[in-house]
């Protein structure tokens, strides 16, 4: 992993659908992430929800956004 690249963490399934429910969305109204994207944990497969961290530059602050991989 690259240092300016965000962290991509597989979300546990539990996790994914407490997320789900949370947003009150489907998976499939995720945004999309390709399974061939270099940035993805090698254990992620079609369906998997990812979670990537991304801390601004200028702050300490995390911005979280999620996938679904496809």
């Amino acid at each position: 992993m690259h240092i300016l690249q965000p962290k991509h963490t597989k979300l546990k399934e539990k996790e994914a659908q407490e997320l789900l429910a949370k947003l009150n969305i489907s998976k499939a109204q995720l945004p999309k992430i390709i399974s061939s994207d270099p940035a993805l944990p090698e254990e992620c497969a079609v369906g998997d929800v990812i979670k990537i961290e991304r801390r601004e530059h200028d702050s300490e602050k995390t911005n979280l956004y999620y996938r679904v991989v496809v």
